[in-house]
């Protein structure tokens, strides 16, 4: 963190995001998991995306190894 900004991250460890993947996560609709495709929107990516972007914020998505990880930042409250 730094005095104005807290860098924040989500591990997930269900195995990674394929590479192809990666640049479509926070598309609406886009779905990169085909075998659960009956399930969800595809929306709450992109609608976390707008949110934090509407807030002057961002986020982004890599995979650490057999890992996926979610980095965002957040404005620190004044006090």
């Amino acid at each position: 963190q730094t005095e104005h900004t807290a860098y924040c991250s989500v591990e997930d460890n269900g195995g990674g995001v394929r590479e192809k993947d990666l640049p479509h996560l926070f598309e609406r609709f886009y779905k990169a998991d085909a075998s659960h495709s009956s399930g969800g929107t595809g929306l709450g990516l992109a609608i976390t995306r707008e949110v934090l972007h509407l807030l002057g914020e961002s986020i982004e998505a890599a995979n650490d190894g057999d890992d996926a990880v979610f980095r965002f930042t957040l404005k620190k409250a004044d006090d």
